[in-house]
């Protein structure tokens, strides 16, 4: 008790060696040892290449995504994508197509996919869609892709959407002239339509400079008129006398010769678009490839309209046409007539011929609509279109 006493303050008396304040139970050693062990694990799991259980993944398709995405032909005749139903293909509204791995996707991915909202990237608007090519023996030929797009909605210009007074402009008679054609292309805006003469020279290297240029195009095909053949459209006419298998065969010709347009147009053709039995299947083969007709509206006669209704054909009708006179005053005349239409019904569509004194007075007259609020539109703008209603 004494030596206690004596002891000096601070100076404890230590059982032993260790330290105080170390002491562990082997209880807390498991515990611990037993934590690190479920984290590790856990972190194992996290970490893992492929989780146990891989949910489908979702493509939403977007105009912007998807324009120019597909790089597959068309398949032979009577075959369908792997993993994809005989009954998926051919639809034009929205649906699912389900692809298998055999397809290029990985394993049960879904596509979500509304043809109609697809439309072609400005920046590469110039480069042929390969699943809208049908190789033939004429060359290529558009045609739906299999998963239901039109050349139509692809090729088609992008506008406002607003319901305005509209008027669409359609210049025809591209690649007939070198110079005519080129000065065409440089002078006219981008949301002027342009036709090409299947008989044209240089015609792809014309459709990739129009396109860069923002241009919709269309092709104008041959049908024979009253007169035939004193009055020649020129070669490769559809005539009223031939079989339907030789008229195909024609306008077979003519969509060949380009691509990346958004459908056709009449040159001339007064006889043949007014014989049902002769518009009939070229019709139905338009609807098939999913392509637009315009009328130049020139023939009271002509049975397009009813048949575009009846065979789900993309249509448009021309409200006069521009330059039937080479005229500066006249043409002027004529585009204002359009205006009033088209401030009148919505929309009105004119055509005319790449004639410098048309280009030359087209650009200055929209110059000034546009001021007066008239949008200048393409042709898809304003068609009236069987599938959307």
């Amino acid at each position: 008790m004494n030596k206690e006493i004596e002891r000096p303050l601070g100076q404890d008396r230590r059982s032993s060696g260790r330290p105080r304040g170390l002491r562990f139970s082997r209880g807390a050693i498991g515990a611990t040892v037993a934590c690190l062990a479920i984290v590790a694990v856990a972190g194992a799991i996290a970490l893992r290449p492929r989780p146990f259980h891989q949910a489908p993944e979702i493509v939403v398709s977007t105009p912007e995504a998807t324009a120019h995405d597909a790089a597959t032909s068309k398949p032979p005749a009577g075959t369908t994508p792997a993993g994809q139903s005989a009954s998926d293909t051919g639809k034009t509204g929205p649906h699912i197509i389900h692809v298998n791995p055999d397809a290029g996707q990985s394993a049960g991915t879904i596509v979500i996919h509304d043809p109609s909202a697809l439309g072609q990237n400005l920046r590469t608007a110039h480069l042929p869609d390969r699943a809208l090519i049908e190789q033939s023996e004429m060359g290529p030929l558009p045609i739906r892709s299999i998963d239901g797009r039109r050349p139509v909605d692809v090729y088609a210009r992008p506008w406002s959407g607003t319901r305005g007074a509209r008027v669409a402009i359609v210049i025809g008679g591209l690649g007939l002239s070198q110079t005519g054609t080129q000065y065409a292309i440089q002078k006219l805006p981008g949301t002027v339509t342009l036709a090409f003469a299947p008989q044209g020279n240089s015609l792809d290297r014309w459709m990739r400079d129009a396109r860069q240029s923002g241009h919709e195009l269309l092709m104008q095909v041959p049908f024979e008129p009253y007169n035939y053949p004193n009055v020649n459209p020129g070669r490769n006419t559809l005539t009223v006398e031939a079989s339907p298998a030789e008229n195909l065969r024609s306008l077979h010709w003519a969509l060949s010769r380009i691509t990346n347009y958004t459908g056709i147009m009449n040159y001339m053709g007064a006889r043949f678009v007014a014989d049902e039995s002769a518009m009939e299947p070229v019709m139905k083969d338009l609807a098939r490839r999913g392509l637009l007709y315009l009328d130049d509206g020139t023939s009271a006669r002509s049975v397009a309209p009813q048949l575009a209704l009846k065979d789900g054909v993309p249509f448009a009708e021309g409200t006069l046409t521009i330059d039937a006179t080479h005229d500066r005053g006249d043409i002027l005349k004529k585009l204002d007539q359009l205006e009033a239409t088209a401030r009148a019904k919505g929309f009105a569509i004119g055509t005319g011929s790449a004639f410098q004194v048309t280009v030359d007075t087209v650009v200055d007259w929209i110059g000034e609509a546009v001021k007066r609020g008239i949008e200048i539109v393409p042709v898809t703008a304003v068609m009236s279109d069987p599938e959307k209603g």
